[in-house]
């Protein structure tokens, strides 16, 4: 395992994250309390130090058992947790951005992870309600308590990110390090604002369903039918993606590793700071994804993955990378021209 810094921040991270939504079984699925610490010490032996949680996740098991494992040598993990999401389902505060919340699920994330700061608190989710003067300023306020050390947002729209940011700079307020996003092979539509964003503003970037929650393991490549179409087990089972998981097990026949491990690693071998978060309900499984760190992928591989998962950036990005625009701002020198992205 190596180690990542995250965003423009001196934090150390490893560079596999180790997600624990499975942790615990109160939602009908997930790992047992022994299974989890199982997978919990398969990841911390190969070297990690990133664990990611929440503070709903299985109903805060997952937060207690991350806390648990963590005790005698907290000092070395780097624990992230995240607020926003309801855990009282009829009280209009029990969920969001705002201030209330924010407080009392750091609070309740202290007391369920049995420590007395966390690493890193995520934002889990915008709520397009609460004003970003005060999810920025509340934040920094934790951190100037000592309750939090890092701030980092999650499913957010790229505009509001730096938006906030700019906001923090200005004020002198803690700023985000960290984007957390889904981005998978089956899942590209982040490289239109938000990658590109995290690489500009220098923040890091951790990446859930970096195997497209197992539609690119190769666990569905035969289709259930019911009445002539597919079971509705997943919406990632479509043609497209079927053919796109069937070029990750081609790559992976190919170099006699898990499908598993080269979704992975394009996922970890793209441009940036990008830190997939590994999740699993079996020892075998969480091994089988570290196994992803004994090898890379090839300039070729990853450009084989990359044209068969291909997506159209979409306007403005198309518009401006056009031959007639690019004519039109640059005359006949575009080709002359030293590049550089800002």
């Amino acid at each position: 395992m190596k180690y990542k810094l995250l965003g423009k921040s001196g934090l150390r991270v490893s560079e596999l994250a180790l997600g624990t939504m499975t942790f615990g079984e109160d939602w009908g699925f997930g790992a047992s309390k022994e299974e989890s610490q199982k997978i919990f010490q398969a990841f911390v032996e190969a070297g990690g130090n990133f664990i990611d949680t929440a503070v709903n996740y299985t109903n805060g098991t997952s937060e207690k058992y991350v806390g648990e494992f963590i005790r005698e040598q907290r000092e070395q993990y780097v624990v992230a947790t995240k607020y926003t999401l309801n855990t009282r389902p009829n009280d209009p505060n029990g969920g969001g951005n705002h201030r209330k919340n924010l407080v009392q699920s750091v609070e309740k994330s202290l007391k369920q992870l049995q420590t007395d700061y966390i690493d890193l608190l995520w934002l889990h989710a915008w709520d397009f309600m609460t004003p970003v003067e005060e999810v920025m300023r509340a934040l920094d306020d934790l951190v100037r308590s000592g309750k939090i050390l890092y701030v980092g947002i999650s499913d957010t729209p790229a505009w509001i990110v730096s938006q906030a940011n700019m906001l923090a700079s200005l004020r002198g307020w803690t700023p985000f390090i960290g984007l957390q996003v889904e981005y998978n092979l089956l899942q590209r539509t982040t490289e239109r604002d938000l990658l590109p964003m995290a690489r500009a503003l220098d923040i890091g970037v951790t990446a859930w369903a970096p195997m497209a929650g197992g539609a690119l393991t190769g666990k569905y490549k035969n289709p259930s039918a019911e009445n002539g179409r597919l079971s509705p087990q997943s919406a990632r089972l479509n043609e497209r993606n079927r053919a796109i998981a069937a070029v990750v097990e081609e790559v992976a026949n190919g170099l006699n590793v898990s499908p598993a491990q080269v979704a992975l690693n394009w996922v970890r071998q793209q441009s940036g700071t990008v830190i997939p978060l590994i999740g699993a309900k079996r020892e075998e499984q969480m091994k089988d994804n570290l196994g992803s760190l004994t090898f890379q992928l090839s300039d070729e591989h990853l450009s084989q993955l990359s044209e068969a998962s291909k997506i159209e950036l979409g306007f403005p990005h198309d518009f401006l990378a056009s031959e007639p625009v690019l004519n039109a701002i640059h005359g006949k020198t575009y080709e002359k021209i030293e590049k550089k992205n800002y």
